[in-house]
């Protein structure tokens, strides 16, 4: 292969940090391709490496859109994709001529042992281009006994512990609904390769991130593992609520369910206040969070009795008043058509896609990164590539 330049369907804005660099994404599912989502957003060539057969993500449905699953769609935005069967040497060699040639970034989430079987890993491509910065992306991490199995976000969030305290209490485990593992790790894997493309900078030597799923779920349990360490307290279930903070919950409303987080003990007061019980405070067994926590059941029990006269909207006009943080159980249509979801420019409709997906949560010079075109069809730069 003489040679290796790709265009993606849009050109770099070159006001975006990442403008100029070159990332290969061996990634597939979700977590290795939430990271190539992020550093494509933020402006780099996202070159996304796929089997014959596609991503398995491309077939995760319905509901499916422009060709793919809308899983899919809502997690490749702004790449280009490239088919190729790394079974075959001639196509290996032409992978490896790409990335010698032209990636300032290898990201790669493939089964724990295929990158080195392949000579796609760290140690054999830095070892010719010492400038690459190169990131793992597993499941259980490495090294560790559990180092060679596979991982999927359900069984991390169960092994992690996560599960265990999601959910109400006595009932079974509950799975977070979306996919916390594996974004949070693409978010991990993104972040240590923009800290190592700054640090490439100065010295021009690249390295190596490694981020796991494992890591990512624990670190979600920060505050737990904390309590427990402290307290020796296994922590529990906790329906919508919050170990060691009350009031901190959603309480049924005539309409629906609000969430009330009255978190200190002023607040406190001015919800008493604003409910009809303002001698709450003064109450030897609510009179600070820790004997709130302690007779939690109670006050959670004596706070529903008072909501459940009214529905959300006359209560939360109540409560933004008063200063008292509160907010409604809405569903995913209820975010999406929001005022505020509106006037924050969330939704964005990347060129050449049928539905707006959801932008960067993150602004730069207050404006959100715009995505330069759609999720690639499959194999959309194979007929750039000689």
């Amino acid at each position: 292969m003489s040679d290796t330049s790709f265009s993606t369907a849009a050109a770099a804005d070159p006001q975006l940090p990442l403008a100029g660099h070159v990332v290969i994404e061996l990634g597939h599912s979700v977590a290795a391709p939430f990271a190539g989502q992020i550093l494509a957003d933020l402006g780099a060539q996202v070159i996304k490496i796929e089997k014959p057969a596609g991503d398995d993500a491309r077939h995760w449905g319905p509901p499916f859109v422009d060709g793919a699953s809308a899983t899919f769609q809502a997690l490749n935005r702004g790449k280009g994709s490239l088919v190729l069967d790394l079974r075959d040497a001639s196509q290996l060699e032409s992978l490896q001529r790409l990335i010698d040639e032209r990636a300032d970034v290898v990201l790669q989430n493939m089964r724990p042992g295929q990158v080195e079987r392949l000579g796609l890993d760290a140690a054999t491509l830095r070892a010719r281009k010492p400038a690459l910065v190169y990131c793992n992306l597993g499941a259980f991490g490495s090294p560790g006994p559990l180092s060679a199995r596979p991982g999927y976000d359900p069984l991390m969030q169960a092994f992690s512990g996560i599960m265990s305290v999601v959910g109400e209490p006595g009932g079974d485990p509950v799975r977070v609904g979306p996919s916390i593992v594996d974004m949070g790790s693409g978010m991990w894997a993104a972040l240590g390769i923009v800290s190592l493309l700054l640090r490439r900078r100065d010295g021009g030597i690249g390295g190596v991130v490694d981020v796991s799923l494992f890591e990512t779920a624990a670190s979600w349990m920060t505050m737990y593992a904390a309590q427990y360490l402290a307290g020796g307290k296994l922590p529990a279930k906790n329906g919508s609520g919050q170990a060691g903070i009350v009031p901190y919950r959603a309480y049924r409303t005539r309409d629906g369910h609000l969430v009330v987080a009255a978190g200190n003990n002023q607040l406190f007061g001015r919800l008493s206040e604003l409910l009809g019980h303002p001698q709450w405070p003064q109450d030897e067994r609510f009179r600070d969070n820790p004997r709130r926590v302690e007779h939690a059941a109670l006050l959670d029990a004596m706070i529903q009795d008072v909501l459940e006269r009214d529905g959300n909207a006359a209560w939360i006009e109540r409560f933004d008043a008063a200063g008292i943080p509160c907010a409604p159980v809405q569903h995913v249509g209820d975010m999406l058509q929001h005022p505020q979801t509106g006037a924050l420019g969330l939704l964005q409709q990347p060129p050449g896609s049928s539905v707006p997906l959801v932008g960067l949560p993150m602004r730069l010079d207050g404006a959100r990164p715009r995505p330069r075109n759609a999720s690639p069809a499959l194999g959309d730069l194979n007929p750039q590539m000689p």
